[in-house]
């Protein structure tokens, strides 16, 4: 009795992401777009939402123009791509973004025929190996330099007790005011030097870890600067409000990110005085998510990532790889001192700041990781 063959069955994969292909889609680190017929975005995974700073659900149906400043030859070969269904690729292709970042990338585009017909674009950062190379010299010289500033401030804070000391037993055997105001003088500046070795040292205490909102933390860092500038400063938002709460020291952090919303009033400030300019000092505070980041060697889940933008006269170029550094200060009233405990508050959330400056513009960066920091 012969047995009945059942049909063949040819299994299709899906033509949108939007079933079980999703999940390894998703967990790919190749950054990864689809576009429809009219070049309108269908899908981000995670890693492409990384790389150009948005979310599927901000830009889906929206056009690659709105997500991307690209010249009109491009988009005529991604038609031409469309018509034909030719795939090609691109190396050390320059993306702008209407966020004002700019990177470079190798790209492949593949036609996938489905009704309608629809374009797979493969993505490869080029400068994320550089980017990560950086940020390990920037942990690695954060690190070498609270070793060397932990050092020097033993190494000063001794003597400057034992001078203090003998200031207040000379100045108790003394009858002469004139004479004990000396004295005074030796006691008050030992205690200036112990206080700013104490600054350079930053915070002495540990962190109180609760959870923290990190638009709470910009919404007071906002309204102090709104006081101190009085009304001079326009102040932007563009908060991305699906950042969920994390674990860190809110007191802290408001420092943290106080010290560079200072610095970049002043540097509006003094951009409008030295260029007589009409513009309007302006601070913009920018939130974003990012999924499977990478800061230094290690990869995180989820990081949020805060911009903190100034149209100020930027920093230049000498200074810009030293700015965390105790005491280096672009500013004749400065201390140098803000950025370097920025960078240290910021370090034991395990986040990282970075600077990107440009005359008009000046960008902190700041990457903090969205699990448990304890």
């Amino acid at each position: 009795m012969k047995r009945k063959r059942k049909p063949s069955m040819t299994l299709q994969p899906p033509a949108t992401p939007d079933s079980g292909y999703k999940s390894i889609l998703d967990s790919l680190t190749t950054s990864l777009l689809v576009l429809g017929e009219d070049l309108t975005i269908r899908y981000l995974n995670p890693a492409a939402e990384n790389l150009f700073e948005t979310s599927l659900t901000r830009t889906r149906g929206q056009p690659l123009g709105d997500l991307l400043i690209d010249s009109s030859d491009a988009l005529k070969t991604l038609y031409a791509a469309l018509n034909n269904g030719q795939s090609y690729t691109r190396r050390e292709a320059e993306f702008a973004l209407l966020t004002g970042s700019r990177f470079t990338v190798d790209y492949s585009v593949t036609p996938v025929s489905v009704d309608p017909t629809e374009l797979v674009i493969e993505i490869q950062p080029k400068d994320r190996m550089l980017r990560i190379s950086r940020e390990e010299d920037i942990i690695s010289q954060q690190e070498t330099t609270r070793i060397l500033v932990r050092g020097m401030a033993h190494e000063i804070k001794n003597p400057l007790g034992g001078i203090r000391g003998a200031a207040q037993l000379l100045d108790r055997e003394l009858n002469s005011e004139d004479q004990r105001e000396y004295t005074q003088v030796i006691i008050n500046e030992a205690d200036r030097l112990r206080s700013l070795v104490d600054r350079m040292l930053g915070p002495n205490k540990a962190l109180q870890m609760a959870s923290t909102n990190i638009h709470e933390v910009l919404e007071r860092v906002r309204t102090l600067i709104e006081a101190e500038s009085k009304g001079r400063v326009r102040l932007k938002r563009d908060y991305d409000p699906s950042i969920p709460e994390f674990t860190g020291d809110k007191e802290q952090l408001i420092q943290a990110f106080l010290n560079i919303a200072r610095n970049a009033m002043e540097a509006a400030f003094e951009n409008q005085v030295d260029s007589h300019s009409g513009d309007m000092p302006t601070i913009t505070f920018r939130t974003r998510a990012l999924r499977q980041f990478t800061i230094g060697h290690r990869r995180h889940r989820l990081v949020c990532r805060v911009d903190i933008i100034d149209n100020g006269p930027g920093i230049p170029p000498e200074l810009l790889q030293n700015i965390f550094y105790p005491m280096i200060s672009g500013r004749a009233s400065g201390t140098g001192l803000g950025l370097s405990i920025t960078q240290s508050i910021i370090g034991q959330h395990r986040g990282l700041v970075e600077c990107e400056s440009e005359p008009g513009r000046t960008d902190f960066i700041i990457f903090l990781p969205l699990e448990d920091n304890q």
